[in-house]
């Protein structure tokens, strides 16, 4: 692991395989850290692939800001790691909240951006419901802690008969939520329920997009996924059977399946270096 300071935040990193390889950037969800892509940087970096998985900030191993963290704090925080890299372009994927920031990146970046993996997320702006959802939770979080509502979704993170079937796996999910420091977790909470509608950056993509949702989302349903691929009509849709919010961990290989073989066959290797 490694670490760098970057736009006022140190920030934790894993930077994983070949360095010529072709670069994929991964981003996790709330609350969980870089730890959450372990099954797909070993596929990846067994392809090939260079794979940087870092802790966004507020989350794992990297610094933490109170108040409130917007989604395009996190996407230029990887842009300046990007740059600390010496990367150009790459592949940038993320899961829930992450791939509302691969989206906001795509916004502000899109120059940077090689290819598109977009899993178990949605485009459209928060709702008024869903903004005081957000901010009562961040104040919950705040009070009480991450035990509580680590237990309470463990059954939504991951499809319920995973939880049973697969302790493993439940085990690491809930041990990701409840090591998040509360303050990071509200801060992007409250930063989250303010988030703009990606519909309109979706629709203009050109570059190769992956859609991944799990069959039995509960969070963001295959429906959610389907509207994505509307927006993109040229975008790659796979749906991960057995698996609900968090296939890449629930069901690593299918889900690895589908990205390396987008990789392969829709992504082709191109400059990765500083040509911004």
């Amino acid at each position: 692991m490694n670490a760098v300071a970057l736009r006022g935040a140190t920030i934790h990193y894993d930077d994983l395989g070949p360095s010529d390889g072709l670069p994929v950037l991964l981003v996790h969800g709330h609350p969980f850290d870089r730890t959450l892509w372990e099954p797909q940087a070993r596929a990846l970096t067994g392809a090939g692939y260079r794979v940087i998985t870092p802790d966004l900030r507020g989350y794992g191993r990297s610094s933490v800001h109170p108040g409130k963290v917007f989604l395009s704090d996190f996407a230029d925080d990887l842009a300046a790691l990007l740059d600390h890299l010496d990367i150009g372009r790459a592949v940038v994927g993320g899961v829930s909240m992450g791939g509302q920031i691969t989206m906001e990146f795509q916004r502000r970046h899109p120059r940077r951006v090689h290819a598109l993996v977009l899993s178990d997320t949605s485009a459209p702006a928060e709702t008024d419901e869903g903004k005081e959802f957000r901010n009562r939770l961040a104040d919950r979080l705040l009070a009480e802690g991450m035990d509580g509502y680590a237990g309470e979704v463990i059954d939504k993170m991951l499809a319920p008969y995973n939880v049973t079937a697969m302790p493993e796996v439940a085990e690491r999910v809930l041990g990701m939520m409840r090591a998040t420091d509360p303050r990071g977790a509200a801060a992007a909470l409250r930063g989250r329920a303010e988030r703009p509608d990606y519909r309109d950056t979706l629709a203009a993509v050109r570059q190769p997009v992956l859609i991944v949702v799990g069959a039995d989302d509960f969070y963001t349903p295959v429906a959610e996924a389907e509207a994505i691929h509307r927006l993109v009509p040229h975008a790659t849709m796979t749906v991960v059977e057995k698996a609900g919010h968090l296939p890449g961990a629930e069901q690593p290989e299918p889900f690895n399946t589908a990205l390396l073989d987008f990789l392969t066959t829709q992504v082709a290797p191109g400059p990765s270096g500083t040509d911004h």
